[in-house]
């Protein structure tokens, strides 16, 4: 996989191209445990590139782990840990832009050192390869609208 999303403006979250070594795994309940993002190859002090322009929302330590978080203005969120923060909340950044270093995870995520890459709509998390034409598309079920008549 290149490092650019074809005419997207999209762009993967490292300079190398993209290695992921564990795919999105999403729990059939949201409360349940699963995948909620994607692991790419990288070593230890690579630097981690916004996948996209937005501003960041969060860029601290969480349950040990350096989270960097930018929300996008086509209401799409995109997280990435474990990163040494080069922003701060409430910067304004490009798609490219280095936000931060891959830091050794103590906590094993990964059997080898990573980054998780994730993305969001709203509390939804979806594939960050959906990005790129790549990702797993997962239907969800369809309710009736509340108070509207159901046919018979």
């Amino acid at each position: 996989m290149g490092p650019h999303g074809k005419a997207s403006g999209w762009r993967w979250p490292l300079a190398g191209p993209a290695r992921p070594t564990r795919r999105f795994d999403p729990p059939p309940q949201r409360w349940l445990a699963g995948h909620r993002g994607v692991d790419l190859a990288a070593r230890p002090g690579e630097k981690v590139l916004a996948a996209g322009p937005g501003l960041v929302g969060l860029a601290e330590r969480v349950a040990g782990r350096g989270v960097v978080t930018i929300s996008h203005p086509d209401g799409l969120r995109t997280t990435y840990l474990p990163v040494r923060a080069l922003v701060r909340p409430g910067d304004v950044v490009s798609a490219g832009q280095v936000i931060g270093v891959v830091e050794e995870d103590a906590a094993g995520h990964c059997t080898a050192s990573c980054l998780h890459w994730g993305l969001l709509r709203g509390r939804l998390y979806l594939d960050p390869l959906l990005l790129f034409g790549r990702g797993q598309v997962r239907l969800l079920p369809r309710w009736p609208v509340s108070g509207a008549r159901q046919a018979s």
